[in-house]
C-alpha cells in the first residue's frame, strides 16, 4: 500500500506542477496583452480624422463610330489608304537580278547604246548584266528609277511591320 500512496502523491505533485506552469504561461501572455490593450486605448482617445468625400463621377458620353468615309481606327494604315499603298506585283515575271540582294551586286559602269542609257551590274560570279530604268533588281522588289554615270538609283518595297509596305530609296554606286 505504501507504493500506491507514493504513486498517488507523485501524480498529485505532477498535476500541481503542470497547473503552476500553465498559470505562469498565462501570466506571461497577459503582459503582452496589456501592452496591446494600452495601445488600443490610447489610439481610441486620439481625435478621429476626417474622410474626404468621393469626387462626383461624371456620366460617360458614348460615341458611335459611324463615319465610313474616315479611316478605321482598328485597321493598320486604315481601310481607305490601303488601295493606294505600294504593294509588290505578285503576277509579274521575276527578272534575273531579283534573285540577288543589293549588297551582292556591284555597279561596274554605264553604256549608251541606241539612245538608251544602260547600267552595268556585276553579280557574284563575275557576269555583267545590262539594266535600264524600270528594270527590277534586288530581293525587295526594287525598281530602277535613274541611271547616271556613277550611280544606279533604286526604290525598294520593304514591309512596314503592320502588314503593308513602304518605299525605301537605295542605290548602287560605281566603285572606281
Amino acid at each position: 500500500m505504501g507504493n500506491r500512496m507514493q504513486q498517488y502523491q507523485h501524480k498529485t505533485w505532477r498535476t500541481i506542477a503542470l497547473a503552476a506552469l500553465g498559470v505562469a504561461v498565462l501570466a506571461g501572455c497577459s503582459g503582452r496583452d496589456s501592452e496591446l490593450k494600452d495601445f488600443i486605448d490610447s489610439t481610441k482617445k486620439e481625435p478621429g480624422g476626417r474622410v474626404e468625400p468621393l469626387p462626383e463621377v461624371k456620366p460617360y458620353d458614348s460615341y458611335v463610330y459611324s463615319s465610313t468615309s474616315m479611316r478605321s481606327p482598328f485597321v493598320p494604315g486604315g481601310a481607305r489608304g490601303a488601295d493606294n499603298a505600294p504593294r509588290p506585283e505578285v503576277q509579274r515575271n521575276r527578272e534575273f537580278l531579283e534573285q540577288f540582294s543589293l549588297d551582292a551586286l556591284k555597279m561596274v559602269g554605264t553604256l549608251k547604246l541606241n539612245g538608251h542609257n544602260y547600267g552595268l551590274v556585276q553579280v557574284a560570279d563575275g557576269r555583267v548584266q545590262r539594266v535600264l530604268v524600270g528594270n527590277h533588281i534586288g530581293q525587295n522588289d526594287g525598281r530602277i528609277t535613274d541611271i547616271v554615270p556613277n550611280r544606279i538609283s533604286v526604290i525598294e518595297l520593304v514591309p512596314d511591320g503592320l502588314g503593308g509596305y513602304i518605299e525605301r530609296p537605295a542605290a548602287l554606286a560605281l566603285n572606281e
